[in-house]
């Protein structure tokens, strides 16, 4: 398992390296406007002496930051960098976290072992009728839902607080295979989101040992991990297959909630008119029953 040791928390460095390592070897030449190497080519995507001309920085000064070393990296370098890299603008945060720790850690800080959700939180969760909900918080902990949201996903509250992580839920239980038609996106969109949080808070002692724990337990979620993909999360559609009403297509929207811990409301809706709107009517007609289905 990448960036792991006994450290009980991950490293900054090799985080570092191996995102610009993985960044850098999705690139060929001529996505860059640099001509084809043909067969001879002897490593995936650009070299380093390739990506450091386009950057404009010395191939010794972007080696040792691919080896981890961020020191004294001034800003303008690491956008120089991102541009090479073609960065989306998550990639780009997700780089200068990395990068540059001294200047992020005061804004990200590894939430309290105990994420509190407000009462008002609580009540408009309550107050939202017809419509799954809940709120999630650091490490795709899920801290508080409505009782659509248990009727669509399950009966969370069976569960025990540690087992209430939708990462754990994806790639641990059997069921979310059998409710989510495109598992494979569910599931890579799952580790991009903990890859993002991990650049945040990689001080965080319980990201490490849930990393580890599914690193262990899961072939997949390792591959994917070394992936090094981070993605924030936003809005889509998820396509699922309910054991009670059957197939259902969702609209989902992520809100952040920026004065709590990193918290945020994900709301999901179907489009009026729709089989899936009628599958989500019966759900509610079914109340408290439709949890105690096997998910």
């Amino acid at each position: 398992m990448d960036s792991m040791d006994d450290n009980p928390t991950l490293d900054r460095r090799a985080e570092l390296s191996e995102f610009l390592r993985t960044r850098r070897a999705r690139l060929k030449p001529e996505d860059v406007g640099l001509p084809s190497a043909g067969r001879h080519r002897r490593v995936p995507g650009l070299r380093r002496e390739e990506l450091a001309q386009l950057a404009g920085v010395s191939v010794a000064y972007y080696t040792r930051l691919e080896q981890g070393n961020g020191r004294n990296v001034s800003a303008e370098v690491l956008d120089a960098i991102a541009r090479a890299l073609r960065l989306s603008d998550t990639e780009h945060a997700h780089l200068v976290h990395l990068a540059k720790p001294t200047q992020t850690r005061r804004k990200q800080r590894a939430p309290r072992r105990q994420q509190q959700v407000r009462p008002a939180l609580r009540h408009l969760l309550e107050n939202l009728e017809g419509v799954p909900a809940y709120i999630g918080g650091a490490r795709s902990d899920i801290l508080a839902w409505n009782r659509m949201a248990a009727a669509l996903f399950g009966d969370w509250g069976a569960l025990a607080a540690a087992e209430r992580n939708w990462a754990r839920l994806t790639f641990l239980d059997p069921a979310s295979r059998e409710l989510f038609r495109d598992w494979e996106q569910k599931a890579s969109d799952m580790v991009s989101y903990l890859r993002l949080y991990a650049g945040r808070n990689p001080d965080d002692p319980e990201l490490s040992a849930l990393v580890g724990e599914l690193s262990v337990k899961s072939e997949e979620f390792r591959k994917l991990w070394a992936t090094h993909d981070v993605k924030e999360k936003g809005h889509g559609v998820k396509r699922m297959r309910h054991p009670l009403v059957g197939e259902l297509t969702l609209s989902y929207e992520t809100l952040h909630l920026p004065d709590d811990d990193g918290q945020f409301l994900s709301v999901y809706h179907a489009e009026p008119g729709t089989a899936s709107a009628e599958a989500l009517r019966l759900l509610a007609s079914w109340g408290a029953d439709a949890t105690q289905v096997p998910h």
